[in-house]
């Protein structure tokens, strides 16, 4: 297909959601649900202009798709302004470790009793289908850093943290498969593909992002130096992030993630004679921007401002390429005899299981307790680690198999969330005004 012919539908779709943006956050769908359609419809079951076998394009989605996910756990660090010392990190937390390792354990035992995987096959499939999705769950994800919805947070705070907390889970299953040095008694894969993964990569991201941050808040406001290119400041933090971690065997997701997170703490103290007035009557508008970038008093919110729109808006690009590719790919999908039961299972039992096992006793309502148990978005982060699992030598006699149940787990989940969403947040958001003015009232 030649490059006017991309350029034309790649356009066409560009505006139509520039056009559209607005409409759809009122309509029970999601611009995923639209993304999807169109590449089906650009795939082999469609016109055919696009054929991404996931065998012949592994290696590239992996790159892709990684590119997506790292954005996203940047942009979702960049959000979550709860200090980490204050008691609502507790449920996140609970969610992408206790809930994700029973969802892991519960798709292995389902896959080895209903679907006859051996125990590597069965507990990568649960790895690769245990993540929610930061690329895809932005409808559910807190609004602003000062958002203190339970709800929200733990959703987003979810969704942050599982997708590297889900790596040593792939790791362990590629080690039983052989495919990967488990150590003698798993000694390597507990030491360095868990403890240090994890530990390694939030000190390394988060090192990085609070030095790199008050580096240029300081340089800013002190010296009116490194102004602009704040567009450079996220891309290069995301990649030195990430390669510092990879290269040191930590996880480069949890890196990044870590990075948005102490990026956004970053506060320069004013200094003495800091103007508050700053944006005078007459003054030019890349003379105000510069003003504010290099303001004491200002610097860390105006560079906090600026990386999260650009990092929201190259999101939004990530996701759209994502997803197109995955509809696309559907074409090439089948479920194995017997697993259509599989999808709605993992839906309706395995995740509201997991969730209750995972927040009992947490002070969450019923309300909040129900809309985190729907919302376990599956997307990108699944993409990811289905094709690092075939590029580190997945026996060809399961590939099929576990495209086929990631893949339609993806789509179902991108149709059925993306139709619940608008109206199960906007009855949530309801009842909660509604109790809210009834404590007021009390």
């Amino acid at each position: 297909m030649s490059f006017a012919i991309w350029a034309l539908i790649i356009g066409a779709l560009l505006i139509t959601m520039a056009l559209s943006g607005t409409a759809l956050r009122r309509l029970p769908l999601s611009t995923a649900m639209l993304y999807l359609a169109a590449g089906y419809g650009l795939g082999p079951a469609g016109c055919g202009l696009m054929a991404p076998d996931p065998l012949s394009w592994s290696a590239a989605l992996e790159r892709v798709a990684e590119a997506a996910v790292l954005i996203s756990l940047f942009s979702v660090g960049l959000k979550l302004g709860l200090p980490l010392s204050n008691k609502g990190w507790r449920l996140p937390v609970r969610l992408a470790i206790v809930s994700m390792t029973i969802t892991v354990a519960l798709i292995a035992a389902i896959a080895m009793l209903g679907l006859g995987f051996s125990l590597g096959a069965a507990i990568l499939l649960g790895a690769i289908l245990a993540p929610t999705d930061p690329v895809l769950a932005s409808d559910v994800q807190v609004l602003e850093a000062g958002d203190r919805d339970r709800l929200r947070f733990s959703l987003t705070g979810e969704g942050g943290l599982n997708d590297g907390a889900a790596f040593p889970f792939v790791m362990l299953a590629l080690g039983l498969l052989g495919l990967h040095d488990l150590g003698v008694g798993g000694w390597r894969w507990l030491a360095l593909d868990v403890l240090w993964a994890i530990v390694g990569g939030v000190l390394i991201g988060g090192a990085l992002g609070a030095l790199i941050g008050r580096l240029v808040v300081y340089l800013r406001g002190r010296h009116q130096e490194s102004v602009g290119l704040d567009e450079f400041l996220a891309l290069g933090l995301i990649a030195l992030a990430y390669g510092v971690a990879v290269l040191s065997l930590a996880s480069g997701f949890l890196a990044v993630f870590a990075a948005g997170l102490a990026l956004q703490r970053v506060k320069e103290q004013p200094r003495e004679g800091s103007n508050p007035a700053i944006l005078e009557t007459g003054l030019q508008s890349s003379q105000a921007n510069e003003a504010l970038a290099t303001d004491s008093e200002y610097a860390s919110a105006y560079m906090m401002q600026q990386v999260r729109g650009f990092n929201e808006q190259l999101e939004r690009i990530a996701e759209m390429a994502v997803v197109l590719v995955i509809g696309a790919m559907l074409s090439y999908t089948y479920l194995p005899d017997g697993a259509v039961w599989f999808v709605p299972l993992l839906f309706v039992v395995v995740r509201p299981v997991s969730v209750w096992l995972g927040l009992l006793g947490a002070p969450v309502s019923r309300d909040q307790r129900l809309l985190i148990s729907w919302f376990g978005i599956r997307g990108i982060g699944s993409i990811y680690y289905l094709m690092y699992a075939i590029n580190h030598g997945l026996p060809h006699a399961l590939v099929g198999d576990i495209v086929a149940l990631t893949l339609s787990v993806v789509a179902v989940s991108i149709v059925l969330h993306g139709i619940s969403v608008t109206p199960l947040m906007s009855l949530y958001a309801r009842r909660k005004a509604r109790r809210s003015g009834l404590d007021r009232r009390a």
